[in-house]
């Protein structure tokens, strides 16, 4: 869905806007990347550290990001301890996934036309949250927007972050190319 309005909107407005010639030089969105740390399970659990023999949690929160990303996420250890976070090194320290190609405008479409819109008092992004590369990043507080959770089954809220990463050249294609995908942005 959102291919055939890249295609057919996004390109010819960006070629008109911006002046390019070629349909491969106009920017597009290359990747997403989707991650999430564990450190904040690791305090809720009065005081002790989640390792990997602590399998509920850590299953529950890769089973709950594979179905999100719709692919099994890579799973990220601490290469060095650090007291101040209470880390150990080789403990698991976060999730995250990669998207490309079709998943990547697959889940794209459902977080801009269905998980948006389920939040609680959304009113759009701010332009400046999109960097002077023409990438952005979000914050998404609870794991429950998407509808491929089951509410009743959620044993403990999570959070995570999604970095769109576009070939713009700067920040002006890239607000007008996420915009033109349908990212709700504030006016």
């Amino acid at each position: 869905m959102l291919q055939k309005i890249y295609k057919e909107k996004v390109i010819p407005a960006m070629k008109e806007k911006f002046g390019y010639t070629n349909t491969h030089a106009v920017p597009k969105v290359t990747k997403i990347i989707i991650n999430s740390g564990v450190g904040k399970m690791m305090n809720i659990r009065k005081g002790k550290e989640v390792t990997d023999s602590d399998e509920g949690v850590i299953e529950g929160l890769i089973s709950e990001f594979s179905l999100i990303a719709g692919q099994k996420p890579q799973v990220v250890r601490a290469k060095k301890s650090i007291a101040g976070f209470k880390l150990r090194a080789g403990t698991i320290a976060g999730i995250r996934a990669t998207l490309r190609g079709e998943r990547m405008y697959h889940f794209f479409d459902r977080l801009i036309n269905i998980s948006f819109p389920r939040t609680r008092d959304f009113r759009g992004f701010e332009k400046k949250s999109v960097d002077e590369s023409g990438n952005m990043t979000l914050g998404i507080p609870e794991q429950i927007i998407f509808p491929e959770i089951p509410h009743d089954k959620v044993r403990q809220m999570w959070g995570m972050e999604v970095t769109i990463v576009t070939s713009a050249k700067n920040r002006e294609e890239g607000i007008e190319l996420l915009g033109g995908l349908g990212m709700p942005f504030k006016k």
